[in-house]
């Protein structure tokens, strides 16, 4: 059996599967989304989207929380990420675990558990009107604030991850030359960590935000009817309202944006002043 019949029939029940139950309905959302109320090929959905004002806010809305969410997970994981790629290999494996141990709890479950601290009458707002700080309850849910603390709690171990990986295979005689040659431990980090850190800076970022633009649980959860997102406008009109050309439109029309807004970022990266770290 020669070899390339061998990885053909290897893949073949993957690829089947993916065949089945992913390429298969995108392809019919996407004819569904060319259709009309009567079932007949028109461009309205999406011709909707760009002259209905409402919809562009959406999507921006949409845009918005998910940049603030890489930004979050970002200066959030980075120190962890740091601390665990100069920890001993016995901390590294309990800081990881510590990471992904909160994933082994549904995102509802988590959510609600945010629902609870935040809340008006929740811990922190007990706790500020305890000690004199505020007088009046913070609003910290139902606002693009709570969706965005949400979102940081449900990504930022893909973040820490994506980081980690990267510092790991920075060599650390580089950083010990750069102190010898009488760099401050501040521009040892600016200059050489993060930029051999870029890759992961990236990929962790990108993933993130692709993440963030089609999360659906945790803003409906903790935005409630006040943030208003993609994937929660589509399913209304595909589970409320019952336009499911409408819908699936705007499912693709939020994976378009997700695709263009990512293939933008990574080549305004690797094009510019850091090329050379992802060449190597």
């Amino acid at each position: 059996m020669s070899r390339r019949l061998s990885v053909t029939l290897l893949t073949a029940p993957a690829l089947i599967v993916l065949l089945g139950v992913f390429v298969i309905p995108m392809l019919l959302m996407l004819l569904l989304s060319f259709q009309d109320a009567q079932q007949a090929f028109s461009l309205e959905n999406y011709a909707l989207f760009f002259q209905d004002t409402f919809y562009l806010e959406i999507l921006w809305r949409t845009i918005r929380v998910s940049l603030w969410t890489v930004l979050a997970t970002l200066l959030l994981g980075y120190p962890v990420a740091m601390f665990m790629a100069q920890a001993t290999g016995k901390m590294r494996g309990i800081v990881t675990m510590c990471i992904l141990a909160p994933h082994l709890i549904s995102v509802v479950i988590r959510n609600f558990g945010w629902v609870v601290v935040l809340g008006e009458k929740g811990w922190i707002n007990e706790t500020l009107i305890a000690l004199g700080m505020i007088e009046t309850p913070l609003r910290l849910l139902y606002n693009e604030l709570g969706v965005v603390i949400g979102l940081t709690d449900s990504f930022i171990a893909y973040m820490v991850l994506a980081l980690a990986t990267s510092l790991y295979s920075i060599d650390p005689s580089l950083n010990k030359a750069a102190s010898i040659l009488g760099a401050s431990r501040a521009r040892t980090f600016f200059s050489v960590t993060l930029p051999l850190s870029l890759p992961g800076i990236v990929a962790g970022t990108t993933l993130v935000f692709s993440l963030s633009m089609s999360a659906f649980v945790t803003p409906a959860l903790m935005g409630g009817t006040s943030v208003k997102v993609i994937p929660v406008l589509a399913y209304e009109q595909i589970m409320s309202t019952l336009n499911w050309p409408l819908g699936a439109a705007l499912a693709f029309l939020l994976l378009g944006s997700t695709i263009v807004l990512v293939s933008l970022y990574t080549k305004l990266i690797e094009n510019k002043r850091y090329k050379e770290v992802f060449a190597s």
